[in-house]
């Protein structure tokens, strides 16, 4: 089964099981299958693994997560050609692992703003390039500055698996009937209608006022746009199509009340993206769903 091929913040690996316990009863009888925001899609890989659609639509407004899944589905020989020769360049002592991560993510960041436009072998090499940082990066995230460039510094892996070349050919193979957008998630709409089953897993409002993680991309994702997002999901509601989302559950109580009168189950998550240890562990999110 094809699996996430980028570690990504707030990834929903661990939440299958809960999730699948929560789709619809009839979600046989949806013909279409809408994931705006798709990060490392670990929940489309389970959908597309276990359920059958008409028509699957992924999107985000990040343009370098877009090229690699655009680049996967078209052109993944080149993409493990260029991760073959990352990993078999990749030194094994400290000091020169620093140097070839540095090397290669000065390169990436000098081509920043050109994703949308990449083609061929350019398009490989960046999404090479993406998976490669990732994988030998800290904590294995992908974290962009306000103009765009990869910030997050070198990690301490000692072997890290930077070419798992098994498994991009079986995410290539599932995406061939995938449309995959680069766009915001209220374009979503427009495709949306009574056979629709949509999955939201926006960026995540900070659970608390000393915590704060949603650059995914240099964009941002705050408060307003959460609001903007709940007011999109009663449009959906109205619509006849059904929804589900995944949130942070902060200490405000923020989303009981933003999504007051739709289905609200908490789960328990384990996240790693505080960079201090005692700041990790088991913390509570939520499901909203209409149905």
């Amino acid at each position: 089964m094809a699996k996430p091929f980028l570690k990504w913040a707030g990834g929903k690996g661990q939440l299958l099981d809960e999730i699948s316990d929560s789709l619809p009863d009839k979600i046989g009888e949806c013909t279409t299958y809408l994931e705006p925001f798709i990060g490392g899609g670990a929940v489309l890989f389970h959908m597309l693994e276990n359920h059958s659609f008409e028509a699957i639509h992924v999107s985000d407004l990040n343009p370098e997560l877009v090229l690699c899944y655009r680049t996967i589905k078209t052109d993944v020989e080149s993409v493990i050609s260029h991760l073959r020769d990352l990993s078999e360049r990749y030194p094994e002592d400290q000091d020169g692992k620093s140097d070839m991560f540095y090397r290669v993510r000065k390169e990436w960041n000098g081509k920043v703003g050109l994703a949308d436009t990449a083609t061929g072998d350019d398009a490989a090499l960046r999404t090479a390039q993406t998976i490669f940082m990732n994988r030998t990066c800290f904590n294995g995230l992908f974290r962009v500055n306000s103009k765009g460039e990869f910030n997050v510094p070198i990690g301490s892996y000692t072997n890290p698996r930077i070419l798992d070349e098994d498994n991009l050919r079986a995410v290539s193979e599932v995406l061939q009937d995938v449309m995959i957008h680069l766009g915001s998630y209220e374009e979503c709409e427009t495709l949306v209608d009574g056979r629709t089953f949509v999955y939201f897993d926006p960026p995540y409002m900070p659970i608390s006022t000393t915590s704060s993680f949603t650059s995914y991309s240099k964009a941002g994702f705050g408060e307003q746009q959460q609001v903007e997002l709940g007011a999109l999901f009663k449009r959906l509601h109205e619509k006849g199509a059904k929804l589900m989302l995944s949130n942070s559950d902060p200490e405000n109580g923020f989303f009981d009340e933003l999504y007051a009168g739709f289905r609200i189950e908490r789960v328990l998550a384990t996240r790693n993206i505080n960079s201090k240890g005692e700041g990790r562990g088991k913390i509570s999110e939520i499901l909203v769903t209409n149905y």
